[in-house]
């Protein structure tokens, strides 16, 4: 159990150190001033997916490769994981991408001004990118759905009929992809511990709108689980007959 926390921990630390510290740090190159924030955002995008697809690589042998709790949720929800290991789970999840935000912040020198979007933080209700900005219903959609599909996607490509060598292919792609859909609308969370951990450090309302990257990333999560399992999920004895 030891190993699986620590696997946890790392994985986790890696994405938010990647995903998030490509954000803050090319946004010091390439400002929304500067009319990059297209190129600033795909950039970010496969960040992120980067990050997830080398570390389940790296340790998805060893605790299935979750390093976010709304994955561990939906995974629970489908049947592919224990309840016993959730908390300790989302316990080693949690620190790990703190642990992240800490170093950020000592490289970085700060967590900028606070502002919505400040060191990678997640918002609603703020036109940060493009001049739109999007409400809490449209956010919470978005983040319900987009974690919905990622779970679907997750247990997919780990199913034991699928071609698991490509998994974490399928699941860093499809993680760029949430990524390029959604950075504008919320700076993409799907994923509560990553929100969290840049909320602790900026503060304002990079924290009080935080709600909603638990409830709507892990409601989503479940739904998705739940979805595979019983409207999907192929079993043995189907294919046997068949």
């Amino acid at each position: 159990m030891s190993k699986k926390l620590f696997a946890e921990f790392f994985g986790t630390f890696w994405l938010v150190f990647g995903g998030c510290g490509s954000a803050i740090f090319a946004s010091q190159i390439a400002p929304a001033s500067t009319g990059q924030v297209g190129i600033l955002l795909v950039g970010v995008a496969l960040a992120f997916g980067l990050t997830v697809l080398t570390m389940a690589y790296a340790v998805g042998h060893i605790s299935g490769g979750h390093f976010n709790p709304a994955v561990s949720f939906g995974l629970l929800a489908g049947g592919r994981f224990s309840g016993k290991e959730l908390l300790p789970y989302v316990a080693a999840q949690c620190v790990g991408a703190i642990a992240a935000a800490a170093s950020l912040a000592c490289i970085n020198g700060g967590t900028g001004d606070g502002s919505a979007g400040s060191f990678a933080t997640n918002f609603y209700d703020s036109a940060v990118y493009f001049g739109k900005s999007y409400s809490l219903h449209q956010a919470f959609l978005a983040e319900f759905l987009l974690t919905l599909f990622f779970v679907i996607v997750i247990m997919g490509a780990t199913d034991k009929f699928a071609n698991g060598k490509f998994a974490g292919i399928a699941i860093g792609l499809c993680l760029t992809l949430i990524h390029l859909i959604s950075i504008p609308i919320t700076n993409t969370s799907v994923n509560p511990a990553r929100s969290l951990s840049q909320a602790v450090f900026v503060g304002g309302q990079a924290l009080s709108q935080l709600w909603l990257f638990w409830v709507a990333p892990i409601g989503g999560a479940v739904v998705g689980g739940l979805l595979y399992k019983f409207l999907l999920q192929t079993n043995q004895n189907a294919v046997t007959e068949h």
